[in-house]
């Protein structure tokens, strides 16, 4: 199908409908207009509040010593040198002499060169590595890896359905899956509060911030149009995932679907 085509399947950009191969384009120049403040703005966007949940999501998937772990659409790899951490306290624990190993996956060269930039990535020369590759179509054999997780991510996907198809297929059998993001409130009233500030403050922290209002329009729409935390569950449940649950973090601004592959 050449890209462009009518019969092309049409996805969400936000709240702009566009075909899946200008959905991937756009995407690309959305995290690299926004890649080299992109960790700052989440700071400021949630006063912090993400990495609590970050650290809490890393905490279920439970990082042991010897393990494999791909962060898809890792970005800048805060949650893979977490789950390095996490490994290595674990080993220490148990007394064993095995290291875990995390790879940052992401269709976003500038993101990665990002991560790759940060001070702390010495400590874990030769166990973390950075690949750019589509989430949709990963680079690796059949049950490659004991924890997949995306932070943030997946609502960016032009085809949500392939990527966690291909997160069933790369990883190993008791392995787990973690999705954190972005999704709606518990409380209606709630949710109307959230919008209002995520529609007026975040588009004019970005430009301030970031110099890009447009990118963090199509952010605060993308959340939006995610699906809700049952819809998303049951999405998870399709492509093969077992005791699929859901934990809500502030409200249902986020939230962790946790699976395991079978």
């Amino acid at each position: 199908m050449a890209a462009g085509s009518e019969t092309e399947r049409k996805v969400s950009f936000g709240f702009e409908e566009v075909t899946e191969t200008e959905k991937v384009a756009r995407v690309k120049g959305v995290f690299r207009s926004v890649a080299s403040r992109y960790d700052l703005m989440n700071d400021l966007m949630s006063a912090g509040v993400h990495r609590l949940w970050k650290h809490d999501a890393m905490n279920r998937v439970n990082p042991q010593p010897g393990e494999r772990h791909l962060d898809v659409a890792g970005g800048t790899g805060e949650l893979a040198r977490a789950f390095l951490t996490l490994a290595d306290r674990a080993a220490k624990r148990r007394g064993v002499d095995r290291e875990a190993t995390a790879i940052v996956c992401d269709i976003n060269d500038a993101m990665l060169e990002a991560g790759k930039g940060r001070a702390d990535n010495e400590k874990w020369t030769g166990r973390l590595d950075w690949v750019c590759a589509d989430g949709q179509n990963l680079p690796y054999p059949d049950r490659s890896f004991d924890a997949v997780t995306v932070s943030f991510g997946i609502r960016n996907f032009a085809d949500r359905q392939a990527g966690l198809r291909e997160f069933r297929r790369v990883l190993k059998p008791g392995g787990r899956l973690a999705v954190l993001e972005f999704s709606h409130m518990t409380a209606p009233a709630l949710q109307a509060a959230y919008d209002t500030y995520s529609f007026n403050v975040i588009p004019k922290l970005g430009s301030l911030v970031a110099g890009d209002a447009d990118s963090y329009q199509y952010l605060v729409e993308s959340i939006r149009q995610f699906p809700s935390q049952d819809a998303f569950k049951a999405e998870m449940e399709g492509a093969g995932f077992s005791r699929v649950s859901v934990t809500n973090y502030s409200g249902g601004i986020a939230a962790l679907h946790f699976g395991w592959a079978v």
